[in-house]
């Protein structure tokens, strides 16, 4: 019945920034952890950033490190994440995720919920 609806993504050229929003609705939701996961062709889907709920604390991939902030509106169930200096590696489809614990995200294990997706594409 939760669902997760992202938006955001497009097409810029590297350098530039997007951001993107994910909304949780549906029904009633309570995980701890929201964050963002990527794909891009012919790779496994990764890790990006994820953060806490209760506690606040926020992990990001080392490769967005000091591009990206994650950033979340507990009370609309709402994770935001800012990307700058994109770089045409970063080019992927992007999915929201909730799960539990940050060691489940992190690692891509045990999702419980997650986006249909949306398509972020760096030219260069």
């Amino acid at each position: 019945q939760v669902q997760l609806e992202e938006s955001g993504g497009g097409l810029v050229q590297a350098g530039r920034s997007l951001r993107l929003s994910c909304a949780a609705s549906g029904g009633t939701f309570s995980r701890d952890v929201m964050g963002w996961l990527r794909q891009a062709p012919g790779k496994e889907r990764e890790f990006v950033a994820a953060i806490s709920r209760n506690f606040g604390d926020t992990h990001y991939a080392d490769s967005v490190k000091g591009r990206f902030t994650i950033s979340r509106d507990n009370a609309k169930n709402t994770v935001y994440l800012q990307m700058n200096s994109l770089k045409p590696e970063d080019t992927a489809v992007y999915y929201c995720a909730a799960t539990s614990y940050m060691s489940s995200l992190v690692r891509v294990e045990e999702i419980d919920y997650w986006g249909q997706g949306t398509q972020v594409t760096v030219s260069s």
